[in-house]
């Protein structure tokens, strides 16, 4: 997976919940649990992609102390950060991840790796385009390959678009996409943070799953939020 990188977008501005990746569960940022999550994956580059503002310093310091990469970039253009970061590290193929997602599946990423490796696709998420998803808001990762990616770039002109990055792949008929789709509907199940509410539930998952000494499959945090749902 030499040609891979994960690409794991951080800002500390957020107009919904301000400064939540600094939110703290047992010591820890919501940002420093994503990343020892996905930092499980040795065989890939992980890259903070956050702006260049001084308020995101903090974001910069914290993934200095994770050991992982860092890429500066311009704020609300996301998609100019993503194209620009993925030249700077070489990257073939992107895996895009998002600080909304502290609980995120790395035994996932790597099963929707191997998919995209053998599907000959531009694109492979598994939660976008959000009315086509199966899988719970929260587990959310994207893979696409840097050609794709350059195109989007270069075609891309709405600003709403670039700032989400991806609208774009499955907007345009040339792009060949595929979503992946677990055997049950899962997609009315929760654990992303966007608002402060959130980390109710994220601390509830976060606890179980350490108490019960669970790697935190996303099968495994649908089965205790059922058990929270039927209380």
């Amino acid at each position: 997976m030499k040609n891979y990188g994960i690409v794991l977008q951080a800002r500390s501005s957020s107009k919904r919940f301000p400064r939540k990746i600094y939110k703290q569960i047992d010591k820890k940022s919501t940002l420093e649990i994503l990343l020892e999550r996905i930092k499980k994956i040795k065989s890939l580059k992980i890259i903070v992609a956050t702006t260049n503002y001084s308020k995101d310093d903090k974001i910069v310091k914290l993934s200095n102390k994770m050991g992982v990469l860092i890429f500066r970039g311009v704020e609300r253009d996301v998609l100019s950060r993503y194209y620009y970061c993925a030249k700077r590290y070489k990257l073939k193929y992107i895996i895009r991840l998002t600080g909304d997602c502290p609980l995120i599946d790395p035994g996932l990423i790597k099963k929707m790796i191997n998919i995209f490796k053998n599907s000959k696709v531009d694109y492979l998420s598994n939660t976008v385009p959000i009315n086509k998803s199966r899988y719970p808001n929260g587990s959310d990762i994207e893979i696409f390959s840097m050609k794709a990616l350059k195109k989007n770039f270069q075609y891309c002109k709405n600003p709403f678009d670039r700032e989400h990055v991806t609208n774009f792949f499955y907007k345009k008929k040339f792009f060949k996409t595929k979503i992946l789709k677990p055997k049950f509907d899962y997609s009315n199940f929760r654990y992303t943070l966007d608002y402060p509410k959130d980390m109710i539930n994220i601390k509830k998952i976060y606890n179980y799953l350490n108490k019960n000494n669970l790697s935190g499959t996303t099968t495994q945090i649908v089965k205790f939020l059922k058990t929270i749902k039927s209380t």
